[in-house]
Order: structure tokens, then sequence, then C-alpha cells
């Protein structure tokens, strides 16, 4: 399939999918959520066990494009227009991410703004250019935010520290990030890539069904009480336990070699 806003790549079993319109900083729009969906979808089908999500020329993300949303809701007639199909394009991706049984890693390079930011906390991993900046922006508009920015940010950083993010909409920079929890390290912009790779290979190479799993109790353990969450980790090891990927882990252990994981 042929893409017009995402550019999908494969190295192997890692694909790298780059936010593809630099000449409006991979500004959010309906066709990129659409792209985004059939993208991940295509990785699966080629074998993907790690996705690389990045973005093209100087910006990761800007966030949502307003003058294509401004267009849409001048063309509906009506304001909701402006935000109801993106917005839901948009959340049906930041699900893919946070379900589909894969390690997803954002490679941010420079400006990762209001939805751009919050995609790339979506992300199971989070590594930053130096140059990198972070802020959720909606708030510069007289929005609130979107992208699931209320739900990840507060996890990550705090509640005292989100609200002062979301309420003042203030550019963080990638070392400040790391050193508040938002994102996992800060690399030389020029080495951005090939460190990400490294991760994402590595990743790639290890028992993705397990991780998988790891992403659904994650994602449980936000809303869950301890008891549900010990049932649901009985469960999700019951079910790791009858992989390929368990029995040759056990193997490699008793053999005294490195496992060669296939992912199932």
């Amino acid at each position: 399939m042929g893409y017009q806003t995402i550019q999908l790549e494969m190295h192997g079993v890692v694909c790298v999918l780059t936010l593809n319109r630099p000449e409006s900083l991979n500004a959010l729009t309906l066709e990129v959520g659409n792209e985004f969906k059939a993208a991940v979808a295509d990785a699966r089908r080629r074998g993907a066990r790690a996705v690389v999500l990045t973005g093209a020329g100087r910006a990761f993300c800007a966030g949502g494009d307003l003058r294509e949303m401004q267009k849409i809701a001048q063309q509906e007639g009506k304001v909701e227009a402006f935000f109801d199909e993106p917005l839901r394009a948009l959340n049906e991706c930041l699900l893919l991410i946070r379900q589909t049984p894969l390690p997803f890693i954002a490679a941010v390079n420079g400006a990762a703004s209001g939805g751009g930011c919050n995609f790339a906390l979506a992300c199971d991993l989070v590594v930053a250019g130096e140059s990198a900046r972070f802020n959720q922006a909606f708030i510069k508009v007289g929005l609130s935010p979107d992208c699931g920015g209320t739900f990840i940010l507060p996890r990550l950083v705090g509640w005292r520290r989100a609200t002062e993010l979301l309420m003042t909409g203030e550019v963080v920079t990638a070392q400040r990030a790391f050193e508040m929890g938002m994102i996992n390290a800060v690399v030389p912009d020029a080495e951005l890539m090939s460190q990400v790779m490294v991760i994402a290979e590595k990743l790639a190479g290890a028992p993705t069904a397990a991780i998988g799993k790891i992403k659904e109790l994650l994602e449980a353990s936000a809303t869950n009480e301890y008891g549900g969450q010990l049932e649901l980790e009985r469960k999700a090891q019951i079910q790791s336990g009858q992989t390929k990927d368990f029995r040759e882990g056990v193997a490699a252990f008793i053999e005294k070699r490195p496992p060669k994981f296939v992912g199932g």
C-alpha cells in the first residue's frame, strides 16, 4: 500500500514509521490517523516485532493541524466537525499503540507539541534527541487536551507537575523531560536513530508475546485494585507459559545458551 503522510520502512523485523508531513511539522490530520492505522496493520503483516515512531524533517510532530481541522468544520458547517472525526481517528491510533502486542519506541526529533507530545508519550519507550522539546500546547489556543495527555502525563510526572504543564503549556527540554520521568533517555541528535534502532532490535529479539502481556497488565493496573491485578497476572502468566518462547526460554536456561525467541 502507498502512503501519503506516513513512511513505512522495514529493517528486518523492526518497522520504522515516520510521520511524513515535514512542511507542516508533521501535524496530525484525519488522513494521518487513517494511514497510521493502516501502516501498523501492514507492519504486522510483514512480520514486525518492534515499531519505531519518528518524524520527518525538523520536528517529531506539532500536534493537530488546525488549518485542516478548520477546513473540515467549514465544509460540514458545524464546529463539532473541527474535532469529531479527526479525534476519533487519532484516538484509535493511540489505542493501537497501547494495545498492539509489540513494543513501540518513540524517537523524538525536534518539537513534540500538543497531540504530538502525547503520541510520543503513548509509546512504550521514549528516546529524545538533545534538541527535542515537549509541550502541552492546547492551552495556547484555548483548548483542553486530547490524545490521552490527561491520562498519561500524571502517571509519568505526578499530579502537580502534570497540572502545571497542562495549564501553562510550558516548553520542556529533552533533559528536563528525562529528569521528570517523562521520557526514558536523551541522546545526541546525530545518534538518535542509531541508538533507538539498537533498542528496537533488542526488543524485537525478545519474547514479544510476553511483552504484549506486560502491556496489557500495565494498562489494567492504572484502574485495577491489588487483588484484581494479582489475578490478571496469574491468568497472563498461564497464557505466557503456553507459548513457544517460554519453552525455548526454559530450554536455553537449562542448556546454558542464549535463547532464540520467535514471538509466539
